[in-house]
C-alpha cells in the first residue's frame, strides 16, 4: 500500500471541520455541531486519512 500526501485543499477542509468541532464543543453553541462534535471530529480525521490513501484527493 502506497501513501500519498493529501492536496492542500483537502487538508484545509479537514482542519476547518476539526476546528469547527472543537469550537462548537468549548466556545459557541452551534446546533448541529455541538450535539455531534465527536462525530464531526471523526469525519475530519477520516477525510484526512482517506486523502492519504487515495491519490489525487
Amino acid at each position: 500500500m502506497k501513501l500519498s500526501a493529501p492536496k492542500q485543499i483537502t487538508y484545509l477542509i479537514s482542519v476547518i471541520i476539526a476546528i469547527i468541532a472543537v469550537v462548537a464543543t468549548y466556545l459557541v453553541t452551534i446546533p448541529f455541531f455541538t450535539a455531534n462534535a465527536f462525530i464531526v471530529l471523526i469525519v475530519a480525521f477520516v477525510l484526512l486519512a482517506l486523502a492519504n490513501f487515495v491519490k489525487g484527493l
